[in-house]
């Protein structure tokens, strides 16, 4: 019977264990599913920001290319 004891608080020591790292990986799941969303309102402002710029970009480009366009030429 006592075999069996020992067998019991060996599980129990490892069932312990066991908790200890199933909860420590529930908290890191929780920090990197926060992480993560994070990132993805990031992400998707930083798309926004770019595609911005390039519609500027482009109103910019057209806006100096009239400009150009209007310039005397210089004779050659």
């Amino acid at each position: 019977m006592q075999g069996f004891y020992n067998y019991s608080a060996c599980m129990d020591a490892d069932l312990k264990t066991l908790e200890t790292k199933v909860a420590h990986l529930i908290t890191l799941c929780q920090t990197l599913r926060s992480e993560n969303s994070v990132l993805r309102q990031d992400l998707a402002q930083a798309q926004n920001d770019t595609q911005q710029l390039r519609e500027n970009i482009a109103i910019v480009s057209s806006r100096l290319e009239a400009v150009i366009e209007r310039l005397p030429e210089e004779p050659v």
